[in-house]
């Protein structure tokens, strides 16, 4: 009797368990979304991957995990994810958010165009994320930095604000570098890390700087002319363009690198890099 009781007990225990694991999993899923909490311009998302259908993103709108986001000539999107980090998606620029579902600390893999990222934390505790790119895999705990794709190759430029990354070669596995706060690197596809140097300040860090400012003044502008938020290119809901076709890709690590999308449109200004091979590219499918 007693051990029959112990069992029912142990029986009830799991189907609680069971029920609570059920019942947080869309909570679990919204936590891992982003919230577009700043936006103008031309900003459209793809949720069944860079050849399906391309959907406007507006003001207020969340994108989930694997979904591509596509910025204009004139787009710009600042997200916000449940932690209070926020990751700024500049003109011109396509990027996956989580790619892996799997992975949560995988934010962003930037294609091509120009991200900035903030991550919050509280003090003594790390928040560890990462930023992917073609060519490279930017690690942080608690910091502001920036990442441009200037290229379809895939060479990826790295500068930081404040805190510390840890930046890899995805292509080149080898030794890694650190930055700290003013500093930048810019990883090119045949060349492994262990040739780069770090730069403090540069032509990249300027140009970026450029880049930003032009979009905080249309938004300045826009805050003083009392303009409602500028919306993508379609009503939300309603079909869009095709996306461009990319192959398939894997998330984050150091293994083989994918290459950014063929149809993407030139990132900010540059030095022109060697011209290094092309890899294979990725897919940002969700539902």
């Amino acid at each position: 009797m007693f051990r029959r009781s112990t069992l029912t007990r142990a029986v009830r225990r799991l189907l609680l368990a069971a029920t609570l694991v059920v019942s947080l999993a869309p909570l679990r899923a919204q936590d891992y979304a982003a919230k577009a909490i700043t936006l103008v311009g031309d900003v459209s998302y793809l949720r069944d991957g860079p050849t399906g259908y391309k959907w406007a993103l507006n003001e207020g709108q969340t994108v989930k995990p694997g979904w591509l986001i596509r910025t204009g000539a004139d787009g710009y999107v600042k997200f916000q994810v449940s932690d209070g980090s926020t990751f700024e998606v500049f003109p011109n620029t396509e990027a996956t958010f989580r790619q892996d579902p799997g992975n949560w600390t995988h934010l962003l893999n930037v294609w091509i165009g120009h991200i900035k990222v903030m991550i919050q934390h509280l003090p003594g505790v790390p928040n560890p994320n990462n930023v992917t790119s073609p060519t490279a895999v930017i690690s942080v705990r608690g910091t502001i930095f920036e990442v441009v794709v200037e290229d379809l190759a895939g060479t990826t430029f790295v500068s930081l604000e404040e805190g510390q990354v840890l930046v890899q070669h995805r292509i080149m596995p080898g030794n890694s570098k650190m930055l700290l706060p003013g500093q930048s690197i810019r990883i090119l596809p045949n060349e492994p890390l262990a040739k780069a140097g770090i730069n403090k300040g540069g032509i990249m860090m300027r140009a970026a700087k450029i880049a930003e400012q032009g979009v905080y003044e249309i938004l300045r502008q826009r805050t003083i002319g009392g303009g409602g938020p500028a919306g993508g290119t379609s009503a939300p809901g309603a079909q869009g363009d095709k996306g461009g076709s990319r192959g398939s890709s894997g998330s984050g690590g150091s293994s083989g690198a994918p290459a950014p999308p063929g149809n993407a449109p030139p990132a900010p200004p540059a030095a022109p890099p060697p011209t290094p091979p092309g890899g294979q590219g990725g897919n940002g499918g969700g539902g």
